[in-house]
């Protein structure tokens, strides 16, 4: 992670899967058949009982990991080692040199570049990692594993702690963006500028989530020019005086 330049900036904060790499890479059905294969072998339920109960843990709870530690007492470290550390990323994720781009064009004087995901951190680690950014990245908000009491988006204790570890004294200086529709909501919600990513094949949600709603990153050079710097805001047609 690179050093601070200051501590007064605003921060944006980044989701980390499907967010910065596509959902095309089918990280995410990986990762929910892991699950449920953990809830197969350690609860010895059928795989339709360990789907069901899988998506009621999530949707109570917000990560399935959560309710398997308040009703199965089960070690959250050894979870994570079988199911998020377990992902063949190496063989899925390679370095994103448009990513990389879009983010050394943010001029950092002005804004502070955060990641903030409801994996633990091995796992966020290993996906910027991959991708080539993670020395582009000031810091990390995660979903501890190794805590009693979990904590993950969208509740507002994760929020609260991300502008703590961030260092953010307004919720006017907090930027998000995030491809779930309830993290946004609830981070708008909460006084944040957030961002609803979605892929380029979805359908537009009934309702939006936030006030911005975008099918690329590059998007985010067009809303925020402030936070650009000058040279890379004439090369991608953005004049200086934009306002949002």
């Amino acid at each position: 992670m690179v050093q601070p330049v200051s501590s007064s900036r605003p921060v944006f904060f980044f989701d980390v899967d499907n967010c910065l790499y596509s959902r095309s890479k089918k990280v995410h059905d990986l990762m929910q058949d892991l699950i449920d294969d953990y809830f197969t072998s350690h609860l010895a339920l059928s795989k339709e009982d360990a789907q069901m109960l899988h998506q009621k843990y999530y949707k109570e709870y917000g990560l399935a990991i959560e309710g398997l530690v308040r009703h199965h007492k089960v070690d959250p470290l050894e979870y994570n080692q079988k199911v998020d550390d377990a992902l063949p990323l190496d063989d899925i994720i390679t370095p994103d040199p448009v990513l990389r781009q879009l983010l050394e064009d943010v001029d950092r004087t002005k804004v502070k570049l955060w990641l903030f995901t409801n994996a633990h951190i091995t796992h966020g680690k290993r996906v910027v990692r991959l991708l080539g950014v993670d020395d582009l990245f000031e810091g990390m908000t995660y979903c501890d594993y190794s805590q009693k009491r979990m904590i993950c988006k969208p509740h507002k204790e994760m929020y609260e702690k991300a502008e703590l570890e961030a260092g953010i004294s307004s919720v006017e200086d907090c930027y998000f963006v995030d491809d779930s529709h309830l993290n946004c909501r609830h981070a708008q919600g909460r006084g944040w500028t957030a961002v609803h990513l979605l892929d380029p094949d979805d359908p537009d949600p009934a309702t939006k989530a936030a006030k911005y709603q975008i099918r690329s990153l590059q998007e985010l050079r067009h809303l925020f020019p402030q936070f650009f710097k000058n040279d890379t805001i004439a090369e991608n047609g953005v004049s200086e005086g934009t306002k949002l």
